[in-house]
């Protein structure tokens, strides 16, 4: 009996003992940390990105022995696949590192291609670019076409966006747009030179490439901003998330809920939202914009790695800065009225 009781208080011992060393292998188990966080955001963006793109290279090939009544279908329903895949990147670009960024964007064009190699090409007209005209001019404002001819065109990052309402290839010219109670998703506005953009009210995305001289002053944008080549321009924007590639000599005022991002850019400075028109508190408000984090002055730039400020872009000091820019009339008068005098 002695034996048998020494017996099983040695098993208890090492269950004890057992328990004891799982509870502190438990507890010694590393929590989630926000770099593993972003890896599965990634993770998790590239899995989707790959079944999807998948998806439509299935119906790509499809169109190929498809009957000749279902062919238009198919291609409308490929297009609205493709358009929902970028809308994906663009609204993940915020995490995605720029590697992927600039991949998944080639990879979106280049089914753009495939999709346009199936569509006989008398359905497609290209605008000439207009005439070179300076400076701008404000006796006749120029509206964006909401439902444009074209079947595509550049966007940020080597992209193509199909059907997109915005303003392109414009020279000298006022460039006005009410999007107040309009449905508006993704706007452009591109190949710019001398020119000066109202947007007035709120728009979900805003991708904006290849401008010279020229001025921007838009509403909330409930989503992201991508920015791509910038030369000598001045910005006025608010928004959930701000992206900036290849920018030189450029301005931005800025109201934004997350850190604005720079990559390859040069000489940019950066000071806080300074635009009004009719109706933008209730705009700012209704987009969750009508606070000021101050995120204007923290600006992360992905090609400095260093602990020390990058270089790269500064604060825009306060004597060089414009006043408040009121754009409640499509007129506003001259840009120095305005207190904006650095360009044109």
């Amino acid at each position: 009996m002695e034996e048998e009781k020494e017996s099983s208080d040695l098993l208890d011992q090492k269950r004890l003992a057992m328990i004891e060393r799982l509870s502190h292998r438990h507890q010694s188990l590393p929590t989630k940390s926000s770099s593993a966080a972003s890896f599965e955001s990634t993770s998790s963006f590239l899995s989707r990105f790959v079944e999807s793109k998948g998806s439509i290279e299935y119906q790509l090939a499809l169109c190929q022995s498809d009957d000749p009544s279902h062919v238009k279908r198919r291609l409308d329903e490929i297009s609205a696949a493709i358009s929902d895949l970028e809308k994906l990147v663009a609204e993940s670009s915020y995490f995605l590192p720029s590697y992927d960024v600039r991949s998944s964007l080639k990879t979106v064009a280049d089914l753009k291609q495939s999709l346009e190699n199936l569509i006989p090409k008398k359905k497609f007209s290209f605008k000439s670019k207009a005439a070179r005209k300076s400076p701008i001019d404000t006796s006749k404002v120029q509206e964006p076409e909401l439902e444009p001819k074209t079947s595509s065109f550049e966007s940020p990052y080597g992209a193509v966006l199909p059907f997109a309402p915005g303003f392109k290839n414009n020279v000298g010219e006022l460039l006005v747009k009410d999007l107040m109670g309009l449905e508006i998703g993704e706007f452009t506005i591109s190949d710019l030179e001398s020119c000066e953009v109202r947007l007035l009210g709120t728009s979900r995305a805003l991708f904006v490439h290849r401008l010279r001289n020229c001025r921007v002053y838009a509403g909330p944008v409930t989503g992201s901003v991508l920015i791509e080549e910038a030369e000598n321009c001045t910005f006025v924007l608010a928004s959930h998330q701000i992206r900036i590639h290849n920018a030189r000599g450029s301005d931005f005022y800025l109201r934004v809920r997350s850190r604005p991002i720079v990559e390859d850019c040069l000489g940019v400075r950066f000071a806080p939202y300074c635009l009004q028109y009719n109706g933008i508190e209730g705009d700012l408000r209704e987009a969750n914009l009508l606070e000021e984090t101050g995120n204007w002055s923290n600006v992360d730039d992905f090609k400095w790695l260093k602990a020390m400020q990058s270089p790269n872009w500064s604060v825009l000091p306060e004597d060089e800065r414009i006043v408040m820019v009121d754009i409640s009339s499509s007129r506003c008068g001259d840009p120095e009225e305005n207190g904006d005098s650095r360009l044109l």
